[in-house]
């Protein structure tokens, strides 16, 4: 099993989301389901998703978390998992940076302008 975190700004959205899901929201809920559905995932094997290549960083990523490698999961149609990995062979850690629909996912990569 690898070690999972999250990144102090989804981690902030991820307490938020667990409050609408405790006061019944049913998006809430279904979206707690699905991410923590794809951090299980990632903690059985940190490379799961699809790895971004390089050209296709947002600039965002790279001067907040300063990233070196970059990976996306679909946790449905339409919601998007980012994350980035750490560590070195004995210890990989997956950091989860985002998670946002498609339409903001594909707004974040600039396929749509």
């Amino acid at each position: 099993m690898h070690e999972i975190k999250l990144s102090p700004e989804f981690l902030e959205e991820f307490n938020k989301l667990q409050l609408k899901a405790e006061k019944g929201n049913g998006e809430a809920k279904y979206l707690l389901k699905i991410t923590e559905k794809g951090i299980t995932k990632l903690a059985q094997n940190v490379t799961y998703g699809k790895k971004v290549p390089k050209k296709l960083w947002p600039d965002v990523y790279v001067q907040k978390y300063g990233i070196n490698n970059l990976w996306k999961l679909n946790l449905d149609g339409f919601w998007r998992m980012t994350y980035t990995v750490t560590g070195g062979k004995a210890e990989l850690i997956g950091i989860v940076l985002e998670v946002m629909n498609h339409h903001d996912y594909s707004k974040r990569f600039g396929y749509r302008k």
